[in-house]
């Protein structure tokens, strides 16, 4: 009887956990038998990995096969899992030697002809395998560029069964590279990901496929640019401010009037990512499997805008099986444009409550909850009224008072108190729009202004876990950041009179630091706080 041991990661949501695989080849009546606690796709791994042995040209040992894999208490789902049995059952058959296979982790799905598919989450499992001490991961040659974001560890991409046994046999050596192109974001030539072992496995010999460092450069597709956007002065504002500070936005107007243009080019106005921020977004987009195959790494905000038919799951997260992210989360570090707010249903509309205030969605099911961060800005844009058609003082539409009042109403108070700047979107007339196109700058003049302002809050913050105006919480706002009373005056008039609430005189202060770090100036004075509610309650100054 012969037990072989090698690892592999379960991912929970985007956290991954170390499972050890053992194999174990003994007396008995020949069969495969899986254990630990598995779900369908892993229970026909037995199938997939004994096509795929057979059809590498290895021997398929005829004799009692038991797989474990531990911890059984975690439930193990997908086909992540069988390249690391596939090895596991080859080092307990004696075909490969069991100490190349114990120390590396093993990611990846193999197909019925032998070849190793790319396989979700594997920047996150890779990083789990990190934290628990791997040197080297065997991944789909797919995979590599994404699992060498990575550092400290050595990638080793594989295209199919048989090439890995060749290697773990010590032929590496002979191998020649399997990727016809370099891998999307590496560098030709470069070192697996600064691997502790060097460019080798275990041994010393070369991985196939080569290992190379990840670059992760942009689609090169050109952004939406704010200078198209004409005849809309105060709306182009808040967008700025919005960008400053990470502040949420509501844009109310007829159709036509650039409401989602304006969304559209709000992410061209944020800084990029930095290396953590563009990890921890990049391992969330790998998990719901919408990483671009020739992005590895994700440097830009996403944005995301989902249908107004979407459902809670959807957007918030959710899976009968496997707990997927939402729009919520895959909009994480970035933005989130609700176009035509008022007709998601209003459980969707309410669901964002609790992730605009925390900054993450727990998902809880049967079978355990799951966490997801989601960090995210929130753009709101609403036609007055649900006809949606163009009218004007002298030809308003046909809808009632009592019929703009009830599709308003659809978007709760609670949910409108959460948001930062509120911004009338008027129609303009063709005097106006000639006459703004003087004043129109395009997004990289304004994005150069956001990144001073949000370097200034860096600063402010140094030593904090806030990164811009919108995380400040409230305990330092009245506490370390507590405005004199004069700036203080015309907002605590307006919380007197009820106009304003308390989480909404908390955003307006948040807003006030924003503008205050646009004008380069220490603290917000008067004018700042006077703006601020002035964005809060939508009117223009």
């Amino acid at each position: 009887m012969a037990v072989a041991r090698t690892r592999c990661v379960c991912l929970v949501g985007v956290t991954g956990h170390v499972v050890d695989v053992e194999a174990d080849v003994g007396s008995g009546m020949a069969g495969v038998h899986l254990i630990g606690m598995l779900d369908t796709a892993l229970s026909e791994a037995r199938d997939r990995v004994r096509s795929a042995v057979v059809n590498s040209h290895q021997p398929w040992p005829d004799a009692r096969i038991t797989v474990s894999l531990f911890p059984a208490s975690l439930p193990k789902r997908g086909s992540i899992f069988d390249l690391a049995i596939a090895v596991a059952l080859l080092a307990a058959a004696g075909s490969v030697p069991g100490d190349r296979v114990a120390d590396p982790f093993f990611l990846g799905e193999l197909g019925l002809d032998g070849s190793l598919r790319p396989v979700r989450g594997v920047l996150p499992a890779v990083l789990a395998a990190v934290a628990a001490g791997a040197r080297t991961v065997v991944v789909p040659a797919r995979n590599a560029a994404e699992a060498g974001l990575v550092p400290e560890v050595t990638v080793v991409p594989v295209a199919s069964l048989g090439e890995l046994v060749r290697w773990l046999r010590g032929a590496g050596a002979d191998v020649p590279p399997v990727l016809a192109d370099d891998p999307p974001g590496r560098e030709p030539g470069a070192g697996g990901a600064g691997g502790a072992e060097g460019p080798g496995g275990p041994d010393g010999s070369r991985p196939p496929g080569g290992s190379r460092a990840p670059g992760g450069e942009g689609s090169g597709e050109a952004a939406p640019d704010l200078g198209d956007v004409a005849g809309q002065p105060f709306a182009r504002r808040a967008l700025e401010v919005c960008a400053a500070g990470g502040h949420n936005l509501w844009m109310l107007g007829p159709p036509g009037t650039g409401k989602t243009m304006l969304a559209e080019r709000l992410p061209a106005l944020l800084p990029s990512l930095d290396r953590e921020q563009a990890l921890e977004v990049t391992a969330i987009h790998s998990v719901a499997g919408t990483l671009p195959a020739d992005r590895p790494l994700l440097e830009r905000p996403p944005f995301v805008a989902p249908h107004h038919t979407a459902t809670i799951a959807a957007v918030v997260g959710g899976g009968s099986g496997v707990i997927r992210p939402g729009a919520v989360s895959l909009a994480h570090r970035g933005v989130l444009f609700m176009d035509e707010a008022p007709e998601f249903p209003m459980n969707v509309l309410d669901a964002l409550r609790q992730p605009l205030e925390s900054g993450r969605v727990t998902v809880s099911r049967s079978l355990g909850s799951v966490t997801f961060p989601a960090r995210f800005m929130l753009v709101l844009a609403a036609n007055p009224c649900p006809c949606a058609q163009p009218s004007s003082r002298d030809e308003p539409c046909r809808c009632t008072p009592m019929t703009r009042r009830r599709y308003l109403a659809r978007l709760s108070g609670p949910l409108l108190d959460r948001i930062d700047v509120k911004a009338p979107i008027l129609r303009a007339t063709r005097r106006e729009l000639l006459a703004d196109r003087r004043f129109i700058e395009p997004s990289r003049v304004v994005a150069g202004r956001v990144l001073l302002a949000r370097e200034r809050a860096a600063e402010r913050f140094a030593g904090t876990p806030w990164r811009c105006n919108a995380e400040m919480p409230t305990g330092a706002l009245h506490g370390e950041y507590r405005l004199p009373g004069k700036a203080m005056a015309p907002l605590l008039k307006c919380l007197d009179s009820g106009v304003l609430s308390a989480r909404g005189l908390d955003r307006v202060l948040r807003v006030a630091w924003t503008l205050a770090d646009l004008a380069d100036r220490r603290r917000p004075g008067v004018e700042e706080t006077g703006a601020a509610l002035a964005l809060w309650l939508g009117e223009e100054r």
